[in-house]
């Protein structure tokens, strides 16, 4: 990296790392119950109008990277465990009023979603619907000629039919298209490195700090007892189906989640609105370990993405790729990038709030590179927009607003290749 460009970089951070201590995201989150689900709450069109390009400048190709859309819990430990206490608890005489009414609640909830955990819900094909007619009247140069769009997703199911309704929806919306829809074993080192299969499976070195083990963070954090005392006359038993903890995660979990996929509340009462900031931080900070913390095993995605755009400019037929995939790569793309100095890496548990907010990755996140071009500049521009939000990229210098030049961008990734190459063994933390 030259002097200059890490000059900017210091700088750049410097100045956000003042902006992001100045205001308290437990403030925010306070005032917005679906920040407060984090990764499990529903996609927010709430973006504001876009910056208008640089004069001459039109897009030309856009490179995407999607999670897939709301879904039931992911894992049936969400709601068996939840059950499993609960009808213990029950058998005992050993639920509150407010456990009881709990009780009774959530076996009756339960039923439909644990026999469709992790499946796609009606809402999540609706979110990439209207994702995908939102691209088009936003770009519409780019599709208007038709061409080729190659869309790849994950092998999990609620990847493969979000790709399906994102790909009806913008055949649809520019029907000229000539979309390519595949779901291959041999995409995910692409779309979801640290799924691939085992021959496929390869590592970047390099490592993130992790100031202190979940755990411990949580353990220090979290009043169990006086959720607890809420629900249970008599806790003994929560120990031998996984302990308090284990119990609190996954009711907090479906408490998160379950506006997905139903209209009624059932659980907002279970949790006091401090509880609720306290968990999102403690969720917050468990996501940062285990998936922030390997960004750069995302190094092969960004490449992906500059070999497409790279063909593009040069002239191929193709107008978009499109890949589809999990929180897993989403909440690793985002610091690699370093999308609003978030790459930074804070030195406290406490401080990781301020960098990375799994909010920014509801269901149905959305990662779109929109490449320009004009006939009187040689230079190619691109913005990245996160969930329709212009957003910045403080390692680079804009050429004007959120547009920055491609050629800059492109050295950068190839930087970060040659700073983490492939590991013989798994990075140390």
């Amino acid at each position: 990296m030259n002097r200059r460009l890490l000059l900017v970089l210091l700088l750049a951070l410097t100045g956000l790392q003042a902006f992001c201590q100045s205001y308290d995201v437990l403030d925010v989150i306070a005032t917005d119950r679906q920040k407060n689900s984090g990764c499990e709450g529903p996609y927010r069109y709430d973006a504001p109008a876009l910056t208008p390009a640089p004069k001459g400048f039109k897009p030309f190709y856009i490179s995407h990277y999607g999670r897939h859309g709301s879904r039931y819990a992911w894992t049936s430990d969400a709601y068996t465990v939840v059950r499993d206490c609960l009808e213990a608890a029950y058998r005992a005489g050993a639920l509150t009023e407010r456990g009881a009414r709990l009780h009774d609640e959530f076996i009756d909830f339960m039923q439909t979603p644990l026999i469709n955990t992790g499946d796609l819900v009606e809402l999540g094909s609706e979110q990439h619907s209207e994702i995908a007619r939102r691209m088009v009247a936003s770009f519409p140069e780019v599709f208007a000629k038709g061409g080729k769009v190659s869309a790849r997703s994950s092998t999990s199911q609620r990847a493969i039919v979000s790709m399906g309704a994102f790909c009806v929806s913008l055949q649809k919306n520019a029907p000229r298209l000539d979309i390519e829809l595949n779901s291959l074993h041999t995409n995910m080192p692409i779309v979801n490195a640290t799924s691939a299969p085992a021959p496929l499976r390869i590592r970047r070195s390099g490592r993130v700090l992790i100031p202190e083990s979940p755990a411990a963070f949580t353990a220090r954090r979290v009043d169990y007892d006086g959720i607890l005392d809420r629900l249970f006359t008599d806790r003994g038993f929560l120990e031998e189906r996984g302990g308090r903890s284990r119990f609190v995660a996954m009711l907090f979990s479906v408490m998160n989640g379950y506006h997905n996929y139903c209209e009624e509340d059932f659980l907002e009462d279970i949790f006091t609105p401090e509880e609720q900031l306290i968990l999102w931080e403690a969720n917050n900070y468990q996501e940062y370990v285990d998936h922030a913390a390997n960004r750069y095993q995302q190094i092969p995605l960004l490449l992906d993405i500059v070999a497409g755009v790279d063909e593009a400019i040069a002239g191929g037929q193709y107008k978009a790729h499109l890949r589809f995939g999990h929180d897993t790569v989403f909440n690793a793309l985002c610091p690699l990038l370093n999308i609003n100095g978030g790459g930074f890496q804070p030195k406290t548990a406490d401080e990781v709030k301020y960098w990375f907010q799994d909010y920014d990755t509801p269901m149905a996140a959305n990662l779109q590179f929109v490449l320009y071009r004009s006939k009187r500049d040689a230079r190619i521009l691109f913005k990245l927009l996160r969930n329709g939000w212009e957003v910045s990229l403080p390692q680079l210098t804009p050429v004007s607003g959120p547009y920055y030049d491609w050629n800059d961008f492109r050295a950068w990734v190839q930087q970060l290749d040659r700073e983490h190459p492939v590991a013989t063994e798994r990075p140390a933390r």
